[in-house]
């Protein structure tokens, strides 16, 4: 057994494929959530895609259109339910995709099938054909146009919206179409790393790079360095443990945020700031 011996395989070469493809627009995303505190927004609407998967299985439409179906409501009904509201935005986003994930797990284990919908939550990255990668590359390719042709305006939102509406910007469309941004890249990364794990890819990589860089174009290159670096290690590795790509990855995600969070720390005390 040799050190290229995973890329041989046609799965394996597929797995790495997609994982760098998922990479880019997850970790440019990640930067605009962490510094617009939407982490649980990204939670929430990963979740709650899962009965827009189910329902579309059932009445026989692709699967992705489901999923972006339902998280588009989800994120559209926390907006309304925020403004309308005494609640705070982050309780009712709680409320919101747990009720939409526990629809979906309803649905899921109600349904009887011989096709098996774990992919969906778990992800697949093993499993992956021609026709997830062409899906995936295409989302991958407008979400990072889009971000990177208007990180400025996206970047002033999430820092100061009055001041962004007070420059003329358009605010509201700012804000939904970063919600449809959102909704996106997740159903880009359904048959990878599925709901439950699209979460790390969707906030970790920003946290990295919010911690290792103090300007916001440093930040985005090294989160969609440290992503790229992730995905591949992660799959390369777990051929060699025998375990399931994804969850390696944000294992690997997880450890390096806590090796740059040590490194802030240590920073931190050796300047005297605490």
């Amino acid at each position: 057994m040799t050190w290229d011996m995973p890329f041989l395989f046609g799965f394996m070469q597929n797995a790495f494929l997609i994982g760098a493809i998922i990479a880019v627009p997850c970790a440019l995303l990640s930067c605009f959530l962490v510094l617009k505190g939407w982490a649980l927004m990204g939670d929430a609407v990963s979740h709650a895609v899962l009965p827009g998967v189910v329902l579309a299985w059932i009445a026989g439409i692709p699967l992705l259109i489901g999923a972006f179906v339902s998280g588009m409501v989800c994120a559209l009904a926390t907006g309304f339910l925020s403004e309308n509201s005494r609640v705070k935005p982050d309780t009712v986003m709680g409320v919101v995709f747990s009720g939409m994930f526990a629809v979906g797990i309803i649905l899921y284990t109600s349904v009887d099938t011989n096709e098996h919908l774990d992919h969906i939550l778990y992800g697949n990255m093993l499993g992956v054909g021609a026709a997830d990668l062409w899906t995936a590359g295409s989302i991958a390719v407008v979400v990072t146009i889009l971000l990177l042709a208007k990180w400025r305006d996206l970047l002033l939102h999430a820092f100061d919206p009055a001041q962004a509406q007070a420059a003329g910007l358009a605010v509201n469309v700012l804000h939904y179409g970063l919600l449809t941004i959102l909704s996106l890249t997740i159903v880009a990364t359904l048959s990878s790393v599925g709901l439950v794990l699209a979460i790390a890819l969707l906030i970790t990589p920003g946290a990295i790079g919010f911690l290792l860089t103090r300007r916001f174009g440093w930040m985005m290159i090294v989160a969609v360095i440290v992503c790229e670096v992730a995905i591949f290690g992660g799959v390369y590795l777990s051929f060699w443990i025998d375990s399931a790509p994804a969850p390696t990855v944000v294992l690997i995600l997880t450890v390096v945020f806590i090796a740059a969070f040590s490194r802030r720390l240590i920073l931190t005390r050796r300047a005297g700031i605490i």
